[in-house]
């Protein structure tokens, strides 16, 4: 567990009112802001760079720059895996047996460890799949 200060405090608690949005760190640092918790750009960055590695935050990489978005399951080895829609953007976690046999099975007879907290899977959520289906934008 990192040394908490109130700097510490203040970003946790604006992650984990964000839900499941993901933000980036500039958006954080506006809504600190907005909340009374004036606090820099470089702060915010070390603080989530902290919850990443306790697992309670996962950082999403991007082609504009990186993504953050609170875990609902704060552990740091806790194996699960984001799905990010290519449509909308939403990310979104994934708990599912099936691929906790997909990383054993890669590691057995692959030869390859995949790290469940830093895998993204791309494709399209089901909203945005229906869109398409029936021809909408």
């Amino acid at each position: 567990m990192p040394y908490v200060t109130k700097q510490y405090q203040a970003v946790l608690q604006c992650v984990q009112s964000r839900g499941a949005d993901a933000f980036t760190a500039a958006e954080l640092t506006e809504g600190l802001r907005h909340t009374g918790h004036p606090v820099g750009l470089a702060t915010v960055y070390r603080q989530l760079e902290k919850l990443e590695a306790a697992g309670m935050v996962h950082k999403v990489p991007t082609e504009e720059g990186a993504l953050y978005q609170c875990c609902p399951h704060p552990q740091p080895d806790h194996g699960c895996i984001l799905l990010r829609c290519e449509a909308c953007g939403r990310i979104t976690h994934l708990e599912c047996i099936q691929m906790e046999a997909l990383c054993r099975h890669l590691e057995t007879a692959h030869h390859f460890c995949m790290d469940p907290r830093r895998t993204i899977l791309t494709g399209r959520c089901q909203h945005c799949a229906q869109e398409d289906a029936y021809g909408t934008p």
